[in-house]
């Protein structure tokens, strides 16, 4: 039962953010965009690699 209401509020967040993703949120220009995708590719590799370094230890 718990699990049930742990999903229905995950369901609930995520449904609100889309709401209020698509009512209030603007496109980005590819400029940003692609700004955004460098930043994002190094901050996966970070997590990575910090994630490898817990594993190891």
């Amino acid at each position: 039962m718990t699990l049930l209401i742990i999903l229905a509020c995950v369901f609930g967040a995520v449904a609100l953010m889309v709401i209020l993703g698509e009512r209030f949120g603007s496109p980005i220009d590819e400029k940003q965009q692609s700004k955004y995708g460098k930043i994002l590719v190094i901050l996966v590799f970070i997590s990575l690699t910090a994630g490898l370094i817990k594993a190891m230890f």
